[in-house]
């Protein structure tokens, strides 16, 4: 935890903050603070700043705390990603929000099996914990959004076309197709696919919607491999 991320149930007055869960154990048995020591904060959404630590014991921290620093700015990216895996979905959207991804849109695929959808870690909380995690790592405050679309059709027939418009859109898929572009400085649309790639229907309907298909070599990477190797390829 590199920020203690903050949220307005935290607040006890403009200047004040007290802490009670993860944060707090964070605070005790990793960072081995003590009282008078200062942290890096942040709101949840806002600014970051510092936090001075006034009480601190096993029940609870207070922090007296001001802010005057924005957030590092997010990439210019919406992740069109095929469920991934409950397991390995964690680490992803960790990640994204560690890396600065501006939106996130799940979305399904013939490849990805049913139950996928039935994790509990596509409850809202357990999303907003694992961005708040992946927050905390990078120093950062601002949320990514996250979209959720169990049908691939309709979005990709309906929506997709709208968002790619006036972004670069790109489809990653491995076979004989153009290499990833490297250091974009504009908007961008990234289909990753589950792992087996995309059948031939869906790269099919993505390209028609606007994705250019791209490669990044002749090794198949696992997703949340793809997904930071992508990313640092365009970013």
């Amino acid at each position: 935890m590199n920020l203690v991320l903050l949220q307005d149930a935290d607040f006890l007055s403009h200047d004040r903050v007290e802490l009670r869960d993860r944060r707090l154990q964070q605070l005790c048995n990793v960072h081995r603070a003590q009282p008078g020591d200062t942290v890096k904060v942040g709101v949840l959404n806002g600014l970051m700043g510092e936090g001075r630590i006034i009480i601190l014991s096993k029940e609870r921290a207070e922090l007296q705390v001001s802010f005057s620093q924005p957030p590092p700015p997010k990439l210019p990216l919406t992740l069109l990603l095929a469920m991934p895996r409950p397991k390995m979905f964690r680490r992803i959207i960790q990640h994204c929000a560690t890396l600065g991804v501006s939106e996130i849109i799940l979305l399904n695929s013939y490849r990805v099996e049913k139950s996928f959808w039935q994790t509990p870690f596509l409850q809202a909380d357990q999303i907003e914990l694992n961005l708040m995690l992946g927050l905390e790592q990078a120093r950062d405050t601002v949320m990514p959004r996250v979209r959720i679309e169990k049908r691939f059709k309709p979005f990709v027939e309906d929506d997709l076309p709208a968002i790619v418009a006036g972004s670069l859109g790109l489809v990653a898929h491995p076979g004989d197709y153009s290499a990833c572009p490297r250091q974009v400085s504009k908007q961008v649309t990234l289909a990753i696919g589950p792992e087996g790639g995309w059948i031939p229907y869906e790269l099919e309907k993505l390209s028609d919607a606007g994705l250019q298909p791209v490669q990044i070599g002749d090794r198949i990477l696992r997703v949340e491999t793809a997904v930071t190797a992508l990313i640092g390829r365009l970013f």
